[in-house]
């Protein structure tokens, strides 16, 4: 998963970093700085985001696809 995933997983759900922050149970800032290129995305968060969000690599394939 890449900071252009992430953005991408955010905008169609329809949600700003810092509601995308609050579902994922992380701060807004690590989602803001993700998306810039300046942190990381750690397996943790990654993981955050795929079980609040109920992804596998199959549904973000097909959600990366269509964009």
């Amino acid at each position: 998963m890449d900071k252009d995933t992430i953005k991408l997983i955010r905008k169609s759900y329809n949600l700003n970093q810092r509601n995308f922050a609050e579902r994922v149970n992380c701060s807004f800032s690590l989602i803001a700085l993700v998306e810039v290129g300046k942190r990381r995305i750690t397996e943790d968060l990654e993981n955050k985001v795929k079980e609040a969000f109920g992804l596998n690599e199959e549904k973000i394939k097909k959600l990366t696809s269509s964009f």
